[in-house]
């Protein structure tokens, strides 16, 4: 504590000053402060001074005071001490020591009367500040992705920071997905406040593009230091994109190789039955449900082609490591599975019933050798669809799977096609009847059989609706529509124009009822039916991958028309989703699990508020969320009040 003696102008004062903090917020007590209800100033000689404290707040570059606290006027003072000074002096030093215990007292003053400052914004911003981000940071910063960019920046003229703008635009997909120029608009909602051009932003993606294959690897490489990576099995699924516009891109040339390469906006099968072109993504995940990496490819693609030179690419990456490979029967060609029966590699597919060969399906429905998940016990499939299920004793069967394993390693039709290549360098996929070691596992569920035919009957009846109610010639059909079970049947004499009726088809309805509760699994493992399923059974985390893709981070609609900035856009919409992952392993970790609803909502509305530039208040509640976050990663935001300095330290700790 100094004690500084001043002249400046009409006043003459004495300040006790305390400046303990780099970024510091200090005490003063003054003789002659200049009051508001006495606008004709200061007299100089004035014998009756009144004392203040007065805080000075330094945030960042800004530094404001605040008369805190009133401590009287001298002749006030007089009435309970002989020395007004020396009494003023303690009160400074007791402000200053509670201040360090983090308790303070503090006057302000509020004029109810005070309007908004105007601004030349068009529409009203928000001034709460997201702190929640700060989260994300501690998982983004352990990524060590500065040291990427900076790597990449050594060696350019970029001016800009690379790694800034892809940790905004990553929290921003996480905590408030828009469009590019929509983040750029919403920086200001972020503590930090970070300052870029929106040409940045477009520029940073030119360059994130060029570095794709690089900027994947890194991620992998380095989540494995925040989580262990469990790559045993990895999961693979596609999806794909839609775009705000009709029209497909146009072929162009490759700069480097000279190639003609088509466009990615392309028409294809949409997963959403949208008339829009469309991208391909293609996404593996690891055990854990953490990604490993991605790929996207022209949306007329067909999915299968992407698998092969990804997994290849993961390799690499795995240093040779075998791995057990993964996926739904679209995603199981023959090509693929021949693959994943080298270098150590194996794989795990569905398969559907309906396209195995007759002999094979005969082995299917031959009501023999079949055996409890549960216990290995015979049982029979005719015991499994009449037993009663609301009996007590039976529970435990209902919620039971039964198997059998059928050898299909020889040179027998399994439904798959491979691709043939002709001598004029094109291509065509062609049923396959190679030789390929591998087995099938069949399961039957009496609960799932139950439940495909509800749906079935749901649909039905919607179909005798059609019938009764509409004109079925004006129906669009389809492979999985309800029309499939109305058929068209013409009767007419000789010379007369034929009448078409329509009934319902009864024979799809059977067709389809014989494999209700079947399901089956190709492998070329040699491990136990339980073991084998259990590993398949996860695949719907994968599903759940894309499902935060597309509905919490909103990576659809996709606004850009330049290639390499849609491929950007989804590497960022990619590390979003890496980054989201492993904050949620850790909470596992932890021994507690959210929702990504309940994760999202809480670090949203994790948010601060400036109070009068002398501290932040937090606008949240706690909640056993918050508990986990703060026990998980010790940020300490579990706290009402805030001092700038205290923000300020926590994010430049997190960022080192």
């Amino acid at each position: 504590m100094t004690i500084l003696e001043r002249k400046h102008g009409y006043m003459d004062f004495l300040c006790v000053k305390c400046s303990f903090l780099q970024d510091y917020i200090s005490f003063f007590i003054t003789r002659f402060v200049l009051y508001y209800d006495q606008p004709q100033g200061y007299i100089r000689k004035s014998k009756d001074p009144t004392y203040f404290i007065q805080m000075g707040i330094r945030n960042g570059k800004k530094t404001t005071t605040k008369n805190v606290k009133r401590i009287g006027k001298h002749s006030e003072l007089l009435t309970i001490t002989d020395d007004p000074l020396a009494y003023a002096k303690k009160q400074v030093e007791d402000f200053n020591r509670t201040y360090k215990e983090g308790k303070i007292d503090i006057d302000f003053k509020i004029d109810f009367s005070e309007k908004l400052t105007a601004t030349r914004d068009t529409a009203s911003k928000s001034a709460l500040l997201n702190v929640g981000y700060f989260i994300l940071q501690k998982i983004y910063q352990n990524l060590k992705l500065q040291d990427f960019f900076d790597s990449i920046q050594d060696n350019s003229k970029v001016t800009f920071d690379c790694n800034t703008i892809n940790r905004f635009l990553t929290f921003a997909r996480v905590l408030d997905p828009k469009s590019k120029l929509g983040t750029f608009d919403r920086l200001d909602s972020f503590y930090e406040h970070p300052s870029f051009g929106y040409q940045h932003i477009l520029r940073f993606m030119d360059i994130l593009e060029e570095n794709y294959d690089s900027y994947m690897e890194h991620l992998f490489i380095n989540s494995g230091n925040i989580v262990k990576r469990n790559t045993s099995v990895c999961y693979f699924d596609c999806t794909n994109y839609y775009f705000e516009t009709e029209d497909e891109d146009d072929e162009y040339v490759d700069e480097v190789t000279g190639e003609i390469l088509k466009g990615l906006r392309m028409f294809g099968p949409s997963k959403e039955n949208r008339p829009n072109p469309i991208v391909q993504m293609g996404l593996f995940m690891d055990g854990n449900g953490i990604p490993i990496s991605m790929c996207i490819n022209p949306g007329s693609d067909n999915e299968q082609k992407c698998t092969v030179p990804l997994e290849q690419k993961i390799t690499k990456m795995f240093k040779g490591k075998p791995f057990i490979y993964c996926a739904d029967a679209g995603l199981g060609s023959f090509n693929i599975r021949k693959y994943n029966s080298m270098g150590g590699r194996a794989f795990i597919v569905t398969q559907s019933v309906k396209k195995l060969s007759e002999k094979l399906q005969e082995a299917v429905f031959n009501d023999y050798d079949y055996r409890r998940l549960s216990d290995d016990s015979r049982i029979t499939i005719k015991h499994m669809k009449e037993f009663d299920r609301f009996k007590a004793e039976n529970s435990s069967l209902y919620n039971d799977t039964v198997y059998k394993i059928l050898d299909a390693d020889r040179a027998v039709d399994v439904g798959l096609y491979e691709e043939k290549v002709f001598k004029n360098g094109k291509s065509s996929m062609v049923k396959s009847k190679a030789v390929l070691k591998q087995r099938i596992i069949i399961t039957f569920s009496r609960k799932m059989m139950e439940y495909q035919r509800h749906i079935r009957n749901a649909q039905i009846e919607r179909a005798r609706k059609i019938l009764s109610d509409r004109n079925v010639e004006d129906v669009k059909k389809g492979p999985h529509d309800v029309t499939r079970f109305i058929k068209r049947t013409s009767t007419g004499k000789d010379g007369e124009k034929a009448s078409d009726h329509y009934e319902i088809d009864q024979s799809v309805i059977d067709m389809e009822e014989k494999y209700d509760g079947y399901y089956a699994v190709a492998t070329n493992l040699d491990d136990d039916a339980k073991t084998i399923l259990e590993i398949n059974s996860k695949r719907y985390k994968i599903e759940d991958c894309f499902r935060v893709l597309k509905t919490n981070f909103s990576a659809r609609p996709v606004y850009h028309r330049n290639r390499n900035r849609i491929i950007s856009h989804f590497m960022i919409c990619y590390t979003a989703l890496l980054v989201y992952r492993l904050l949620e392993n850790k909470l596992d970790q932890y021994g507690t699990h959210f929702t990504t609803e309940e994760i999202l909502e809480t670090l949203k509305n994790m948010n601060v508020t400036n109070v009068q530039d002398a501290f932040y208040m937090a606008t949240y509640t706690g909640s056993q969320l918050c508990t986990a976050l703060n026990g998980v990663f010790d940020l300490g935001l579990d706290k009402k009040y805030y001092l700038p300095k205290e923000l300020n330290k926590k994010i430049k700790n997190i960022s080192k």
